[in-house]
This record gives structure tokens, C-alpha cells and sequence, in this order.
């Protein structure tokens, strides 16, 4: 079988290569069949006038494999991050297991690095605007769910601007009564003090010093989270537009500028990609409690 592909809302997600190796790659189609980046081809909006979100999930809540779009590779499939040579596995840090809530990112934002916060005064991190979706389902890598936003954290990682966004999924149980961050603590409490302390302490089994948090480690509301994307927007926008320096890959199939590639360039970018195979299997060393 050389390839994997699963449906999901108008798009499909085609995986290359085995699970578990440097080559895994999960690819993107759209509706018509076409390759698109998940990047910079699918909408921001789901519904613009709803202020309902896409967000491309990239690791399922409760799973360790730091799985992230290549934002250097041409169309930007999601593929599984490298640190020192080896896969990256996010540890177990005692009591959490995995990612706390389906993580992934808003398409067409990105932090840039060339640009200073003035509300945390640290530059962008280089990435798509990050997104904690907090709602009962555990999603699957390569969905692209229909989110409402409903607050945003400033971590700061290793001197460097990194917005987590908390969003629920539009269609769970209790989106309804989630509109702003203070009804996520009444609905849900306990949820964003562990989210805090989870970015906190997670790199710590790796070496790293622990993350700290611009607005005394606390939470903004659902405005202020608008307005934060809308920025990441802009800035997403320059980028694609060849306005600001960067290494990142912009080939994209939709935009209709000079990045832009036609479809079967797209289709050879995934058919140069390595076949499914079997995945690898995964030491049951990531499955280790870690104590900080």
C-alpha cells in the first residue's frame, strides 16, 4: 500500500512513509482532490462572519510524538520533530500523559521572528500561531477542526514569543456555553491551571529550564486572543507576499502568486515522498512517568 488517505470535513489527509520513522510525512488534499500546504492553502476561517476557526491538528490529546507542519518543506506536511538526531517524544511528566488537549495550529498565521512583541517583548518563534483544543473528543493527526477561540496564553520559550491558543471545537457538547476563557474555569476547572503548569514543566526531562509566561502567567480573553491571530494573520501575509526574509517554504497551490505551483507539481512533491510501510514500533521508554 503506498499510501494512506482519510477523509476529514472538505479535506483528506495522505500519509507517506512508516509511522514512527525520520520519513513519516502526512500530506494535505482539498475537496477537489488537489495537494494543497496546510499551511498556507487551507482558509484561516472556517466562517468569517462566526469568528469560527480552522485548525490543522497535529497530536492527538494524550499522545507524545511532537508532531509539527515542516514549515521549510515545499507544501508543509506535518512530520514528526527531531531533536539531536533522534525522534521527539514529549515525556510523561508526572501526573500528565501526552499533550493535555487535541494541539495543533491555525493555517495562514505565523509568528515572526523578525518581529518584537510589544506585550511580551520577545520576538515570534517561527511558527503558525499554536492551538490547545480543549473539547471531549480525541482527534486524529491531520483533522482540520472548526474551532471557536476562546482566550490565549503568552509562553515565552527559550526567549522567544509562542501564543498557545485555547479554542473548543464547534460541534462538542460544550461549546455552547463556552464563549470567553473565565467560562472555560467555571465549565471545566482545573483545566487552565494544568495547562499553565504543563507548558511550564515540560521540557524540563530534556534539559531545559522552565518556560515562563508574559500577563503574570495568566490567561487572556477571547478579544484579546482575535486580536493576537488577526496579527499572526498579517504577518502571514507578508511572508507569503515575499515582504519580509525568512527560510520558510511558501509554495502553496491556492494563492496565486509567484509561489504558487500547479497540481502536478504538487502531486510530484507526494509521489517523491517514500511509501507508507509498516510503522515503526515505539520504545516503551516514552511511556515513562518523568518528576520534576
Amino acid at each position: 500500500m503506498s499510501r494512506l488517505i482519510r477523509k476529514m470535513s472538505s479535506f483528506a489527509a495522505v500519509q507517506r512513509g512508516p509511522a514512527g520513522t525520520e520519513s513519516y510525512r502526512l500530506f494535505f488534499r482539498d475537496g477537489t482532490g488537489s495537494v494543497i500546504s496546510p499551511f498556507h492553502d487551507i482558509p484561516m476561517f472556517r466562517d468569517a462572519e462566526k469568528k469560527v476557526f480552522n485548525m490543522v491538528c497535529e497530536v492527538p490529546r494524550f499522545s507524545n510524538a511532537k508532531m509539527e507542519m515542516a514549515t521549510k518543506e515545499t507544501l508543509n506536511p506535518i512530520k514528526q520533530d527531531i531533536k539531536k538526531g533522534k525522534l521527539r517524544y514529549v515525556a510523561n511528566v508526572f501526573p500528565y500523559h501526552g499533550y493535555l488537549w487535541n494541539y495543533g495550529a491555525i493555517p495562514q498565521t505565523w509568528e515572526d521572528p523578525n518581529h518584537k512583541d510589544s506585550r511580551t517583548e520577545c520576538n515570534g518563534d517561527n511558527d503558525p500561531i499554536d492551538v490547545c483544543e480543549i473539547g471531549h473528543r480525541i482527534g486524529q493527526r491531520g483533522d482540520v477542526i472548526a474551532v471557536k477561540v476562546l482566550g490565549a496564553l503568552a509562553m515565552i520559550d527559550e526567549g522567544e514569543t509562542d501564543w498557545k491558543i485555547v479554542a473548543i471545537d464547534v460541534t462538542d457538547p460544550l461549546a455552547e456555553k463556552l464563549n470567553d476563557i473565565a467560562d472555560v474555569e467555571r465549565e471545566m476547572p482545573g483545566l487552565l491551571d494544568a495547562t499553565v503548569n504543563w507548558f511550564r514543566v515540560y521540557k524540563i526531562p530534556d534539559g531545559k529550564p522552565a518556560n515562563k509566561f508574559a500577563f503574570d502567567d495568566k490567561f487572556q480573553d477571547a478579544a484579546f486572543a482575535h486580536t493576537v491571530i488577526q496579527e499572526t494573520h498579517v504577518q502571514w501575509q507578508d511572508l507569503v507576499a515575499g515582504k519580509t526574509s525568512s527560510e520558510l517554504a511558501i509554495a502553496n497551490t491556492s494563492l496565486a502568486n509567484s509561489a504558487s505551483i500547479d497540481a502536478a507539481a504538487a502531486d510530484a512533491v507526494v509521489a517523491a515522498a517514500p511509501e507508507l510501510g509498516q510503522a515503526a514500533p515505539i520504545s516503551s521508554s516514552v511511556d515513562t512517568w518523568k518528576y520534576v
